[in-house]
């Protein structure tokens, strides 16, 4: 039996690595696009950038372990036409030729970096960062760079930022929503946030959208705003979100909504393929949520987690993925660390760190504990966390009270689970 995993990031090695642990004994081929070995890719927007970290050293594997786990690993291939057969199995071609039969198919794709469509979009100094060559392309810049000018208020831009700005550059974030990492923390959260970079010397501009990127000689030199304003900026990263690679899905006859549609057990719509990591979008694998729920995940967690229960699939070990998903983001002084999923109506309880910095934000949804923001408290991250992921109750009237850490909360409730 001949498994073929096209995608080589954190969700293709993790798939390969536990496919064999779970026993599976046929060859495993594993394809990546990019010329080098798996490596992680939260570095590249702070220690990588800094000079801090290698492409060695940033290794999600050894040559060693590909070589004594029987993995076949294939790089510098890009993989454009799949043909299904109907029962799981087909060949898969390569823009160079090359053709690799297989008995399964795994497909961790992942996804790509969102571009600006606005007029002067494509100038020499408008970069996004989703790759060791779009980090050393930026790290190049940002050594000669006068002011840079950072389009999107999420996790990427924000990270990008904080190393721009503790480098010395000068440092400007365009976030088009009312507040930074809209989609994914409170408003108590952001402001908490945009406080702490601005004291870092970032400056910070949200509810305003780039309508035109000005350029001379073929470069970037300004970024016009909707409210008038100009930028000045001899480079601009954009981080706006990324788009889920699923061509060689949608080509191949798989069903593709906003990413490869899976299920819980994270077969596609043929019922033998196998979708995981940015690509996937799958049920939400949080315990307390609506059934009908779908969304995809861009985290490490999920990828691990995901492509770990997906193995257990490709062995007949048909169990739904659940998971409470778990996200970090590094940006300077500030770590970020949030449990669970949120939504923008559900409740915002606050509670003041003990030493200064330290801030966590509980969500609730009525009387149930849904997610956690935490800003440097990795106590409360990790309480937190194993409190959603036992379903244990954590009353929204106790955690309000801080004079107790939300460990010693949570160890007065004798772990009683939710009802």
């Amino acid at each position: 039996m001949n498994l073929l995993v096209v995608g080589a990031g954190q969700a293709g090695v993790q798939f390969a690595s536990s496919a064999r642990d779970l026993g599976w004994e046929g060859s495993i081929t594993l394809i990546g696009q990019e010329p080098h070995a798996p490596y992680a890719r939260p570095p590249l927007s702070k220690a990588f950038l800094k000079g801090e970290a290698s492409l060695a050293s940033l290794a999600l594997r050894s040559a060693a372990f590909y070589s004594e786990q029987r993995i076949d690993l294939v790089t510098g291939e890009h993989i454009d036409r799949i043909d299904l057969s109907g029962d799981g199995a087909g060949t898969a071609i390569s823009v160079t030729g090359r053709r690799w039969t297989f008995d399964r198919l795994v497909l961790a794709t992942g996804a790509r970096s969102r571009r600006l469509t606005i007029e002067g979009g494509d100038l020499d100094g408008v970069l996004t960062l989703r790759d060791v060559h779009d980090a050393q392309v930026l790290a190049g810049r940002l050594a000669a760079a006068k002011a840079l000018v950072v389009i999107g208020g999420g996790f990427i831009g924000l990270e990008v930022a904080a190393t721009a700005a503790a480098a010395g550059v000068p440092t400007t974030v365009v976030e088009a929503a009312p507040a930074l990492m809209n989609r994914v923390v409170s408003s108590t959260t952001a402001e908490i946030v945009a406080t702490a970079h601005r004291a870092a010397g970032v400056r910070i501009r949200t509810g305003l959208r780039p309508v035109r990127l000005r350029g001379m000689d073929g470069a970037v030199v300004a970024v016009e705003l909707d409210n008038g304003d100009e930028l000045s900026a001899d480079l601009v990263v954009v981080g706006v979100g990324a788009q889920p690679r699923d061509e060689l899905a949608r080509s191949a006859g798989l069903h593709c909504d906003n990413g490869i549609v899976v299920d819980a057990r994270s077969l596609a719509s043929d019922g033998h393929t196998i979708a995981v990591g940015d690509c996937a979008n799958l049920p939400d694998p949080s315990l307390a949520t609506d059934p009908a729920s779908r969304l995809r995940l861009e985290s490490v967690d999920n990828a691990v987690e995901q492509a770990t229960s997906a193995a257990a699939t490709l062995v007949g070990l048909h169990r739904a993925y659940r998971s409470v998903p778990w996200f970090w983001s590094d940006q300077g002084r500030i770590k970020l660390q949030i449990a669970g999923l949120a939504r923008p109506d559900d409740e915002i309880v606050p509670r003041s760190g003990r030493r200064p910095g330290q801030h966590t934000t509980l969500r609730y949804r009525g009387s149930r504990l849904v997610a956690a923001e935490c800003v440097n408290s990795p106590a409360d991250f990790l309480t937190v966390r194993r409190a959603l992921g036992e379903g244990i109750c954590l009353p929204r009237t106790t955690a309000t009270d801080t004079s107790l850490s939300l460990k010693e909360h949570l160890a007065n409730t004798k772990e009683s689970p939710c009802l």
